[in-house]
């Protein structure tokens, strides 16, 4: 049987074994990535989708009439243009 400093001692080489074979493998695998992307002309946002966070910004002004808001930032729309703005404040 094998003493506690022993087992210490494989565990450790093993745990270095696993970490060569792993970056060897990771590396075979991120060329055969890049031979796939090459060979298929694939671009960033087809092999990692992503969609731009979208910012929401509350509403600050209010029609009382419709509910329709607007937050004031881009065009005013036309049930604001031409009128006091601070009637609509939310």
């Amino acid at each position: 049987m094998s003493t506690y400093q022993e087992l210490l001692a494989q565990k450790a080489a093993l745990d270095q074994q696993i970490a060569v074979a792993r970056k060897a493998q990771a590396k075979q695998a991120l060329e055969t990535v890049h031979e796939l992307i090459a060979e298929f002309g694939f671009t960033a946002q087809q092999v990692f989708p992503w969609k731009p966070a979208v910012k929401s910004v509350a509403a600050k002004y209010r029609d009382p009439l419709t509910g329709a808001s607007w937050s004031g930032r881009g065009r005013a729309p036309k049930w604001i243009e031409g009128k006091n703005r601070a009637e609509f404040l939310v």
